[in-house]
């Protein structure tokens, strides 16, 4: 407290001594100056966070688990293949689909999802590709997923399946499903098919899964590894893909892989 500070250097204290919170008749306040200051610690703090990103170590591969992660529902709960779109803000950039209807279920992207979604499309994750890999139960749950991706949209006017073309050229090299080739077993199918469709190796992988209906990420992280002992780094999503979840996941890649 004041008064401790003013006991510690000597300084009198009088039952008569009172605090003022008026400014001294020579204070004046330089708005111009205050505003520079200002404006020096906001570039300050950006250039703080430039810094960091560009010293944070990405993957060559994002890899998105769908159901109950990329987005919050179950594609097998789904009653029809979606046709109505939900229109909404996109994180201040404009109103865009935010979600789509199956019957009278909404379909919508997590909101780390569409952080990280919309981080890529603005680069800024580096080189960073991303894709999905999805156990999709059935054939019709898998016409669900995928039309929804190609209705949810990321900022306006881009869908979150433009996206996933744009990284290989136009190139499907997504994994969605589980009838063969595919299984229900993502180390043993899904993430083999993607290294061979992109050419990533296991250890530039990130991959996000809610794993509530099987350890995909502890499967996947430890049979999908290189020659040299490293492979897919992992992180569980249990309440879907948050913003601390995708922090974390990046955060957890960089350390791995420093």
């Amino acid at each position: 407290s004041v008064i401790a500070f003013a006991q510690t250097v000597n300084f009198p204290i009088t039952s008569s001594f009172k605090f003022t919170s008026s400014r001294p008749s020579n204070f004046h306040l330089d708005k111009r100056s205050l505003l520079q200051c200002r404006a020096e610690a906001s570039s300050m703090v950006k250039e703080g966070a430039k810094e960091a990103s560009e010293n944070m170590v990405y993957p060559d591969l994002c890899v998105f688990d769908l159901d109950a992660c990329l987005w919050d529902q179950e594609m097998f709960e789904m009653s029809e293949i979606p046709t109505k779109k939900v229109m909404g803000d996109l994180n201040g950039r404009g109103q865009g689909v935010t979600g789509v209807m199956s019957g009278h279920d909404k379909i919508s992207l997590h909101a780390g999802a569409l952080l990280a979604l919309q981080d890529h499309h603005d680069g800024k994750h580096g080189g960073m590709k991303i894709a999905v890999a999805s156990s999709a139960d059935t054939p019709f749950a898998v016409q669900v997923g995928r039309k929804a991706l190609t209705m949810l949209e990321v900022v306006p006017g881009v869908t979150v399946w433009e996206l996933l073309l744009r990284d290989w050229d136009g190139k499907d090299v997504n994994q969605i499903g589980r009838t063969p080739p595919l299984s229900s077993d993502k180390s043993a199918t899904h993430f083999p098919r993607l290294r061979e469709a992109t050419g990533i190796p296991f250890d530039k992988m990130l991959f996000f899964d809610d794993c509530n209906w099987g350890d995909h990420c502890t499967r996947v992280s430890q049979r999908c590894k290189e020659d040299n002992g490293q492979g897919v780094i992992a992180h569980k999503t249990p309440n879907g893909l948050g913003i601390n979840e995708w922090k974390a996941g990046l955060k957890k890649y960089a350390e791995a892989r420093k």
